[in-house]
């Protein structure tokens, strides 16, 4: 890396104050909302929050968003969220489409790798652009700075990112996670049994998971993070109790699953990409300490190290538990199995071991989730403080200071989500839009290294990184589609466009919903919650 030592968080601020740099949305403004994208007529009438003073966010802000989020709790995020359904549902997919327990490692290993290479890139531009909102935010600074602004195209792609984000992608994810979550957890009372749950049972506790969440981290950042931090703890134990019990078996001689290495291995251009739709979905979760970045303390310091801790610990993580999976079990087995996790457990401590692990997967799963609400949530504020969602998002509960309207909406679509529940389509259909959108982050970042040269840049990375992964992202994307073409490619990128029809009467000339305003005022008092405009200070 081109920095070997962090820069201290207040070094960076003073350097960039004495660069004229201190916020790079534009103008040294402290606001995390760009005063020169105009908003909705209500937006444009609100009187600036009474901490605003000279232009500059008073410490401690009533209504603005508090630094909560230290390294620990950083790293819990990512971990925590990445670690969730993925590792116990993916392997299936995973080795289907390889064909082969060599290649199917290789894929693990090679997802890993990708992962930090695109978070590395996050590193520096979650510490170039520290504004919550991920991939919304780095959008707006290297398609729509400042003069381009207002011109008619250059806000669309970060619309389109929040449109699809808000509306499908983060929605989908809870909802996967949530419904695994609930399978294990019926599991609990049919573990003797060889019936499989009743899906309604299923959707019914997924959806109170979901609501459950919701309320934990409406109620309280502390709180959410506390949970993220236990629950984060007790799925890296059940790794640990897998891998232990997959290690006892390899030194007894237990290989000749592995054995059989690369025999069957796929020679389809698309079945491999599909591979990865699996690993992906098993590592995705890698970006989302960037769009809680207003909320960590010293950003400047604090994300780099927790990426540079969380990513290699997951990468290990996931490889060691697919070989302890194919030191009990051949790979037949692995495939016939919807729930691979409790099998394992039952090969290595019988019907104890299946409680256990089911009890460790409902864990694990609601921990993921409870990190995908805390950052969904981040997202949708974000894009409605910029004018991009109906301005209630935008909003902070005034006395619990969380981002509960945004919160709420997530949780709403992530419910109507649970009802199809086809995990497999989902995750398909969420790794094609979301590389679409990693892709477009590395552009963002190779932008910003030519218009935003001279800004002070705490953590940097070779050129060649955003360069590999925004390669590899055109290949996720263009590769099944070539090789085998399905309807919801389209789909997906028919809803992408979709977002158009929105954009231009709402965002670009900003035409408003007669009695909408009505309508937020009636939200604003139901759910006790208050405007800001105001960023934390780093």
């Amino acid at each position: 890396m081109d920095n070997p030592v962090f820069v201290g968080d207040e070094q960076q601020v003073k350097e960039r104050k004495v660069q004229g740099h201190e916020s790079v949305q534009g103008g040294g403004s402290p606001r995390g909302r760009r005063p020169s994208v105009p908003g909705s007529e209500e937006q444009v009438e609100r009187k600036p929050a009474a901490a605003v003073a000279r232009g500059a966010p008073a410490p401690n802000d009533a209504v603005n968003l508090e630094r909560r989020v230290g390294l620990i709790s950083g790293v819990a995020l990512i971990v925590g969220t990445m670690i969730g359904s993925g590792i116990f549902v993916s392997p299936k997919g995973l080795l289907e489409r390889t064909g082969s327990v060599g290649l199917s490692l290789v894929i693990w290993a090679a997802c890993g790798l990708l992962s930090l290479l695109g978070s590395l890139a996050y590193a520096e531009l979650g510490t170039l652009v520290s504004e919550s909102g991920g991939e919304h935010a780095y959008y707006m600074q290297a398609f729509a700075p400042n003069e381009k602004r207002k011109t008619w195209w250059g806000q669309i792609p970060a619309f389109l990112f929040a449109w699809v984000s808000v509306f499908l992608l983060k929605p989908s994810s809870l909802a996967i996670i949530c419904l695994t979550c609930s399978e294990y957890f019926v599991r609990i009372f049919a573990a003797s049994t060889d019936c499989l749950p009743p899906q309604e049972a299923v959707k019914i506790i997924a959806c109170c998971v979901i609501i459950l969440i919701t309320f934990i981290n409406s109620y309280s950042v502390t709180l959410a993070t506390k949970v993220q931090n236990i629950f984060t703890a007790a799925k890296l134990l059940a790794i640990l109790i897998i891998v232990v019990g997959g290690s006892v078996r390899l030194i007894q001689g237990n290989t000749q699953y592995l054995a059989t290495g690369f025999q069957g291995s796929t020679s389809s251009f698309g079945d491999i990409a599909t591979a990865f739709y699996s690993g992906l979905w098993a590592y995705d979760g890698w970006n989302n300490l960037n769009y809680v970045t207003e909320e960590l303390k010293k950003p400047y310091t604090n994300l780099p190290r927790a990426i540079i801790i969380g990513l290699p610990l997951v990468t290990v993580c996931y490889l060691l538990v697919n070989v302890s999976y194919l030191a009990v079990m051949s790979k037949e087995e692995l495939l016939s199995s919807e729930t691979v996790a409790v099998l394992a457990g039952d090969r290595l401590m019988g019907l104890t071991g299946q409680i256990i692990m089911i009890i460790a997967v409902v864990m694990s799963t609601f921990g993921s989730a409870n990190g995908s609400c805390f950052t969904s949530g981040r997202l949708c504020f974000v894009a409605a403080r910029e004018g991009h969602m109906v301005d209630v998002l935008s909003y902070v509960h005034a006395k619990k200071l969380t981002p509960s309207p945004a919160l709420l909406f997530n949780a709403f679509i992530a419910l109507m989500m649970v009802i199809p529940s086809d995990i497999g389509s989902l995750i398909d259909f969420f790794s094609f839009t979301a590389w679409i959108f990693y892709g477009g982050a590395m552009l963002a970042l190779i932008i910003m290294r030519r218009t935003m040269r001279d800004v002070p840049r705490p953590y940097k990375v070779p050129i060649v990184i955003p360069v590999i992964v925004l390669v590899i992202s055109i290949y996720l994307v263009v590769g099944p589609i070539i090789d085998s073409p399905q309807i919801e490619y389209l789909y997906a990128s028919l809803f992408i466009l979709a977002g158009l029809i929105f954009y231009f009467p709402f965002v670009f000339f900003k035409k408003s919903v007669p009695g909408m305003g009505h309508l937020t005022t009636f939200f604003q008092l139901i759910l006790q919650v208050v405007p800001t405009d105001t960023m934390p200070d780093a």
